[in-house]
């Protein structure tokens, strides 16, 4: 007997910050729509991110030594091709997809094209196609591990061209983090690197709190370079934009002209 009308899907996300107690809570996810002099300040350190990153949202990771939760994550993604992966109807080739995995880690929060992440994916003699890096990024998604953030699809009255790829997340960034067999230590000294996971937990936990209100996460970026990391977009149309950074305070004050363009 079907299930439909009877049996709905819901999505479990890895824990968010607040979930996982690390959040302050000070700013509450609908004040973004109620309230335009929200904001906090302190928290979390730069060193206490990285180590949040490293470990993950996972609920049977919380509260292990970070350590401890790395080596469990790293098992975890060196096990996909052989068990999750393999469940598939048609199993792709495993050394590909852990080549193509280091790609997306290098890449995530970016809108790298098929063409980069296979080229950057080759393992001696010629790279998959593009065609064939796009069937193992749907594969990696049926089984949860990829989450890519579409495009807004806003659509305004104006002759600037929208960019319509994707940006590139895992569904926790701490897969990434196991994939490149970093520590936290390795991120604190590659900021550029550090700052690419910073955006994807960030995203992470704004999928979560939309999930709530029945809202979608998107990014935006168009022909002129302007861009936003996520926009959260209710289902009665009602948006909010965010720039998210760890640098100082002149890409602090670029991401709020980002904002108010």
């Amino acid at each position: 007997m079907s299930g439909a009308g009877r049996f709905a899907r819901m999505t479990l996300r890895p824990m968010s910050l607040a979930e996982g107690a690390e959040s302050s809570g000070r700013v509450k996810f609908a004040s973004l729509w109620d309230a335009w002099d929200t904001g906090a300040m302190g928290g979390l350190t730069v060193a206490d991110y990285a180590d949040l990153i490293i470990r993950g949202g996972w609920p049977g990771l919380i509260g292990l030594p970070v350590a401890d939760a790395a080596d469990a994550l790293v098992d975890y993604v060196e096990n996909l091709s052989s068990v999750d992966l393999r469940a598939l109807d048609s199993a792709p080739d495993p050394i590909r997809v852990m080549a193509l995995m280091r790609a997306l880690a290098r890449n995530t929060s970016t809108e790298a094209s098929l063409s980069k992440l296979a080229k950057e994916a080759q393992i001696g003699g010629p790279g998959p196609s593009a065609q064939t890096v796009r069937k193992y990024l749907d594969q990696l998604a049926r089984i949860n591990i990829l989450d890519e953030l579409s495009a807004w699809p806003v659509h305004l009255r104006s002759s600037i061209a929208q960019r319509v790829k994707p940006k590139w997340h895992f569904v926790d960034p701490s897969i990434g983090a196991a994939v490149l067999r970093a520590s936290s230590a390795v991120l604190l000294d590659d900021v550029g690197l550090l700052g690419l996971f910073f955006e994807s937990l960030v995203v992470r936990d704004l999928r979560a709190y939309a999930d709530t209100i029945n809202a979608q996460v998107y990014h935006y970026r168009d022909s002129e370079g302007l861009e936003v990391d996520a926009v959260i977009e209710q289902a009665n149309g009602a948006w909010a934009a965010c720039e998210v950074t760890l640098a100082g305070q002149a890409a602090i004050d670029q991401a709020a002209t980002c904002l108010h363009d």
